[in-house]
């Protein structure tokens, strides 16, 4: 087992690098057992507090940086739960995902590994159209690398979001103090998936601009005393930080495979972002937020702006150090006001040491930012977990319902238009 240690390079007191090293695991060390009231009022909001307490304290480096947290605690979704807790230096969402898949088993063969998405391979085509195809595309990746390469460094230099709601207050420390999930169906999303034949990603990058939209117009209607939040809404200017993963096979990879050498779907941190432009508005139409996600997705996706933001964090980590590597992340994400990740989860169910899994909830923090939205699947469920600064975000609960009630308007809307086909 290896564990990060950071030391003086000697190259300037600012530049600090981190380092394996070799070191004796014990577990007792990782694995925590709390002594929890069996009889507790509130299952629920325990596991917030205790997630959200974990989570903020600071880890100790002197030992491998994980650590499994299980609670006999009986909630609306699970009969017990494990929290695990990881540095990001040891792996983005995608190389945990692959770890926790090579732990477990299937619940309908316990003895059988998960089983994992095979790519699909292009369809060949005639080499005349491909030829053309492919410089077409080329075309098209070169001019949309350009403008979105060239406009995320006028936000990052130059510019910064709105004060909205979502923002906090100028100059105001802002950091992650509270963690809330909610689970709904993932058949509820390819209705409307398949009905405007779009992608799963741009249905819920949909469903998270409409929530967001209703949230706001409501804050300001409530600050301003005012039903002019239309107007007020269009006038923001509101950024998200969408990540990316960079690995060819973009569905959970085999660990076995991660861990080859030469393997181009290596473990570690191999994610880039793009900063996205929220459609903040009050559409009649409700189906209209997932249109523009779409739109707006597709230039980021034809564009090679993930791997320019990739490129710039490690080339400033590698030639300027941990510090200022700090400084370029915090400018980042200081300038917008939402960081939106997803991570696909097994498509079957699974057991983790003979417990069948129920459901999966992830998030991160330590970033400056008032608002973090994670969403995972797993099996026939989609899980939205919300990360905030309850300074910024007072009432989470009532956001996440937005969001989910904005689902339910889509499924409602496209139902009516008659035109959905439900995957099995």
């Amino acid at each position: 087992m290896h564990t990060p240690l950071l030391k003086e390079t000697g190259l300037g007191e600012h530049k600090v690098k981190a380092k394996w090293i070799p070191t004796t695991v014990k577990v007792e060390d990782h694995v925590i057992v709390p002594d929890i009231d069996p009889n507790i009022e509130n299952p629920d909001q325990f596991l917030e507090d205790y997630t959200t307490n974990m989570a903020l304290s600071p880890m100790d480096k002197s030992k491998p940086l994980w650590e499994f947290h299980l609670l006999q605690l009986k909630t609306s979704y699970a009969g017990s739960v494990a929290v695990a807790r990881f540095h990001h230096s040891l792996g983005d969402g995608m190389s945990l995902m692959s770890l926790l898949l090579a732990c477990t088993r299937k619940t309908c063969d316990l003895e059988a590994l998960p089983t994992f998405v095979v790519p699909k391979k292009s369809k060949a085509r005639h080499i005349c159209w491909s030829l053309i195809a492919w410089f077409w595309f080329i075309v098209r990746l070169l001019f949309h690398t350009c403008v979105e390469v060239f406009k995320s460094m006028v936000i990052v230099c130059f510019a910064r979001d709105n004060v909205t709601p979502l923002k906090g207050k100028p100059g105001a420390t802002i950091s992650v103090n509270k963690f809330i999930h909610r689970i709904f169906s993932l058949d509820d999303v390819k209705v409307v998936k398949n009905a405007m034949n779009m992608t799963v990603n741009d249905v819920l990058l949909g469903v998270v601009q409409a929530g967001l939209s209703r949230y706001l117009s409501q804050k300001i209607d409530l600050n301003n005393k005012t039903s002019k939040s239309r107007k007020v809404l269009e006038k923001n200017n509101i950024y998200g930080v969408v990540f990316f993963n960079l690995r060819p096979n973009r569905n959970i990879e085999d660990l076995a495979k991660m861990m080859e050498k030469g393997s181009k779907s290596r473990w570690g941190n191999s994610i880039g972002y793009v900063l996205f432009p929220l459609w903040i508005r009050l559409e009649e139409d409700t189906l209209e937020y997932i249109r523009r996600a779409k739109i707006t997705m597709d230039r980021k996706k034809l564009s090679l702006e993930p791997i320019f933001s990739f490129a710039l964090l490690k080339f400033t980590m590698k030639v300027f150090g941990l510090k200022a590597l700090k400084n370029l992340v915090n400018s980042i994400f200081s300038r917008t006001s939402v960081i939106f990740t997803n991570v696909v989860g097994p498509d079957e169910e699974i057991s983790f040491f003979d417990h069948e899994i129920s459901y999966i909830a992830a998030s991160s923090c330590g970033v400056p930012q008032g608002l973090t939205i994670h969403i995972q699947s797993y099996v026939k469920k989609v899980i939205i977990n919300l990360a905030v600064d309850l300074s910024v975000i007072p009432d989470p609960h009532h956001l996440c319902d937005l969001i989910i009630d904005s689902l339910n308007s889509m499924k409602s809307a496209v139902v009516e238009m008659g035109s959905y086909k439900l995957e099995v």
